[in-house]
């Protein structure tokens, strides 16, 4: 299998637009060995864009950030910027895979590959965040992240795409949020659920409520009915376990070697209903 490494961006772009879907662009390559071993991909060539740092960055601008598509998860996790303005993004890259791991992978190439328990999309999905995507001689274009999704390992990246950069508001001052993944382990564990929140209260009072759920759907999903039902209420616990039921409803998991369909049912309620009582009543999880 050929291995392409070109030195312009330009000559990336060219080179998958020529491959007419059958190149596969890599960056980290965390998820590349486990894919062909169990035959979930088979390109006919790679092209290596590790080498692109210009797409290695956060900035903070005035409202907004912006992430490029080859930051590691590990600069993710270490950013003071992200930590302070998009704190369940940092949490979320903390516990991703090990140090090696997050070392190597990107965030672009996390969303790209499109697991329903991919680690950054949560918290990208509460801060509601935008996917930037270039292809060659074309403008770029931007999609919400909660429609670049569309199943298991597979996004609205078309076959001549890749993903440039990621950009989304800095977290209001009025906004309190939380993360929590639930796996097998303590460490390098898939996520069985994990949930991230995005909440404005005025004091028990809710005026905006954002939830990122992965794990629990064929693709990572906002829980947009439980967002209702909190939006412009007080939190009590009535309005928490109709919470709890909404939410139960809203997803669509499966069972697999880490868990039961029933048992993510269950643990996204409980969850997100602790989560909520952590932020709305400062207890801990």
């Amino acid at each position: 299998m050929d291995t392409y490494r070109p030195q312009h961006l330009k000559s990336a772009l060219q080179l998958l637009k020529a491959g007419k879907g059958r190149y596969l662009m890599i960056a980290g390559g965390t998820n590349m060995i486990p894919d062909l071993r169990a035959k979930a991909i088979r390109p006919k060539a790679f092209i290596d864009i590790s080498r692109f740092k210009n797409l290695s960055y956060i900035k903070e601008e005035k409202k907004e950030i912006r992430i490029g598509a080859l930051t590691t998860i590990s600069k993710l996790a270490d950013s003071n910027t992200i930590q302070l303005f998009a704190l369940p993004l940092s949490q979320a890259a903390q516990q991703l895979g090990n140090p090696l791991v997050r070392n190597r992978a990107t965030i672009g190439g996390n969303l790209a590959d499109a697991s329903p328990a991919a680690d950054t999309a949560p918290p990208l999905l509460a801060l509601e965040a935008r996917v930037v995507m270039m292809r060659e001689g074309a403008k770029e274009r931007s999609v919400a992240i909660d429609q670049f999704f569309l199943g298991p390992n597979q996004t609205r990246l078309r076959r001549d795409e890749m993903i440039k950069e990621i950009i989304f508001s800095k977290v209001s001052p009025h906004a309190k949020t939380a993360y929590f993944k639930l796996g097998l382990r303590n460490s390098m564990a898939i996520s069985i659920i994990s949930i991230a929140l995005l909440l404005e209260m005025e004091g028990t009072f809710c005026k905006k409520a954002r939830i990122g759920l992965g794990a629990v759907a064929p693709f990572p999903m906002r829980a947009y009915r439980t967002e209702e039902m909190l939006t412009e209420e007080e939190v009590t616990e009535r309005l928490l376990e109709a919470c709890g039921q909404t939410v139960r409803e809203e997803i669509d998991p499966i069972s697999d070697i880490r868990a039961s369909k029933e048992y993510r049912t269950e643990m996204v309620s409980v969850l997100l209903k602790r989560l909520i009582r952590q932020i709305a009543f400062q207890q801990p999880v």
